[in-house]
């Protein structure tokens, strides 16, 4: 659900929640597979992405599906908003998980 008075706005995106150590902000990573022309073949790559959760998402672990909508700028490195939460069983470490969505 959309919580709050920050008004969603931009992107929408999708990624798996790898931390959650910060007090209402947890970590995104975001797969991707990048094309490499000399070699003809696809490369492994990541980012990361901050995102202010509510305390109405307090359910969140390490490892769930994470949808995350752009608002404006909450703090230096927060400009995305949790909009909703996929429960997922992931097996082993978390941060090395390569999943597209």
């Amino acid at each position: 659900p959309f919580t709050g008075n920050v008004s969603i706005r931009g992107r929408i995106l999708k990624g798996l929640c790898i931390s959650k150590k910060m007090k209402n902000t947890i970590v995104i990573r975001r797969d991707y597979l990048h094309y490499v022309k000399k070699y003809k073949r696809f490369e492994k790559r990541h980012g990361t992405t901050a995102a202010h959760c509510s305390p109405c998402f307090s359910h969140v672990k390490v490892g769930d599906i994470v949808t995350i909508g752009q608002c404006r700028p909450l703090s230096k490195t927060v400009r995305f908003n949790v909009l909703k939460v996929e429960p997922f069983k992931i097996v082993g470490n978390v941060k090395k998980q390569f999943m597209l969505f």
